[in-house]
């Protein structure tokens, strides 16, 4: 795993999650929501990090978020 998180971004808390009632999983970056996953796409998530270290679940996280960054974001400051 150190070859894929290289600044070692992943052992910060920068992907969070919350699951609703029916089921659906909110995916955030830094606080801001990037993806709703809903049906097979949040069973499959909850599978995949279920006992899954913090580590872990923040690569898959990252993995299911894909590449919503691509450096044209405004930094509202």
């Amino acid at each position: 795993m150190s070859n894929i998180d290289k600044r070692n971004r992943l052992s910060e808390e920068v992907f969070t999650y919350k699951t609703t009632k029916d089921n659906k999983v909110f995916i955030y970056w830094m606080g801001k929501q990037v993806t709703i996953l809903t049906g097979k796409a949040s069973d499959k998530f909850l599978r995949a990090i279920d006992g899954k270290d913090h580590k872990e679940a923040q690569l898959v996280m990252a993995k299911i978020t894909g590449n919503f960054k691509h450096g044209n974001e405004k930094d509202n400051k």
